[in-house]
C-alpha cells in the first residue's frame, strides 16, 4: 500500500490538543499507510499552553504532503503570506486539505473555503461568518467534509473529524480500531450545539449512556422509541428530551448511524450476504441497506465491500 504523507502545520500559539489529535491519529502503525511530520514556519513554536514544542518539517514537506492539516492556534492573526500560497497551490493540485478548530480561519485567508461549506469552535463561529464572507458557515455540527476541503468544530471535534479521515481511506474497522486504542467514541452524532453553555441539568437526572449501551448490543433487534424509554424508564417524551439534548440527534437517528456503522464492520469482515447484513444491524432487508447507503454514504453496500476488502487487516 502506497505511503500517504500527512503534514500537520503548527503556527505560533498553536493548541496542543489540537496537534496532538492527528499526530496521534495519523501516526505510523500496522494498519495505516500514513506519515506524518509536523511542520512549522520556524524549528521552534510557541504553544497556547506556555511551552514550546520543536518541528521536523517545514514548507517544503506541506508541499510534498498528500494530506494537509492546520490545528487551531490562538490569537487569530493572519499568517504570513507564503504560508498561504502553499496552502492555496496545494487545494489547487487537488491535495486534502483539513483544518481542526481556529485553523479554519488559515483556511479562509488562503481563499481555501471560499464557495464551500464550513466550521470552527462555536466561539468563533460569528467572526468566520463576519471575516469571511465567500465562506457559508454551519454552526451546528461536528466536522464538514467537502471532498478534499473538510473542517472540523472546536478542539475535540478534530478527532470526529481524523477517525472520519481514515474510515473515508481505511473502513470503518480500521478507524474503530484506532478509536478504541484512544479510548474515544468510533463516531459521535450530532452537533457542537451539545456542548454550548446551557443551564445546569436538575439534580439527579442521570446520563442515558447506559440505556445507549444497551441498545448498542441489540442492533439487530426491533428498539422502538417505546422500547428506548421504557429501558430508561422514562416516558416516551421525556426521553426523546433528555436524548436530543445529550447527543444532538434524535434517538431514531442515532439508531440508523449506528446501524449503518455496524452494517460497514460487517461487510468489511464477514462475507455475509447483503441481507444476512441488513438483518444483523437491524435495517432488516437488503434494499432499505442499500437505500440508507446510498443516502449516507453515496455507494452501495457490494461497492463499499469491494473497496474495503482489499484494505483491510484481517
Amino acid at each position: 500500500m502506497a505511503v500517504h504523507r500527512v503534514a500537520v502545520l503548527a503556527l505560533d500559539g498553536v493548541t496542543p490538543l489540537d496537534l496532538a489529535i492527528p499526530a496521534q491519529i495519523f501516526n505510523a502503525r500496522p494498519e495505516t499507510h500514513y506519515e506524518t511530520t509536523v511542520c512549522a514556519l520556524d524549528a521552534k513554536v510557541a504553544t497556547t499552553a506556555g511551552f514550546a514544542l520543536v518541528t521536523d518539517g517545514g514548507l517544503e514537506q506541506v508541499r510534498a504532503a498528500d494530506t494537509v492539516i492546520v490545528p487551531g492556534y490562538e490569537p487569530l492573526l493572519r499568517p504570513p503570506q507564503a504560508l498561504l500560497d502553499v496552502l492555496a497551490e496545494a487545494r489547487d493540485r487537488g491535495r486534502r486539505v483539513v483544518s481542526i478548530c481556529t485553523g479554519a480561519f488559515v483556511l479562509a485567508a488562503a481563499g481555501v473555503l471560499d464557495g464551500l461549506h464550513a466550521t470552527t469552535h462555536w466561539r468563533h463561529l460569528d467572526d468566520l461568518e463576519r471575516d469571511f464572507p465567500a465562506v457559508t458557515v454551519d454552526r451546528d455540527v461536528l466536522y464538514v467534509d467537502e471532498g478534499d476541503v473538510l473542517t472540523s468544530a472546536g478542539v475535540c471535534c478534530g478527532i470526529d473529524l481524523c477517525l472520519h479521515i481514515v474510515r473515508r481511506d481505511l473502513g470503518a474497522v480500521v478507524a474503530n480500531q484506532i478509536a478504541r486504542g484512544l479510548v474515544a467514541a468510533p463516531h459521535r452524532d450530532g452537533g457542537q450545539a451539545q456542548y454550548v453553555p446551557a443551564p445546569v441539568a436538575v439534580a439527579g437526572q442521570a446520563s442515558l449512556s447506559a440505556t445507549r449501551g444497551w441498545a448498542l448490543h441489540r442492533l439487530g433487534e426491533p428498539l422502538t422509541l417505546r422500547v428506548l424509554a421504557r429501558h430508561a424508564g422514562l416516558s416516551q417524551r421525556t426521553f426523546m428530551r433528555r436524548f436530543t439534548e445529550e447527543t444532538g440527534t434524535t434517538p431514531l437517528q442515532w439508531l440508523l448511524n449506528a446501524r449503518l456503522g455496524k452494517a460497514r464492520e460487517l461487510l468489511e469482515t464477514t462475507d455475509h450476504p447483503v441481507d444476512r447484513v441488513a438483518r444483523d444491524c437491524g435495517l432488516g432487508t437488503a434494499a432499505n441497506l442499500r437505500l440508507h447507503f446510498r443516502r449516507a454514504l453515496d455507494t452501495t453496500p457490494t461497492a463499499y465491500r469491494r473497496t474495503f476488502e482489499r484494505s483491510t487487516p484481517r
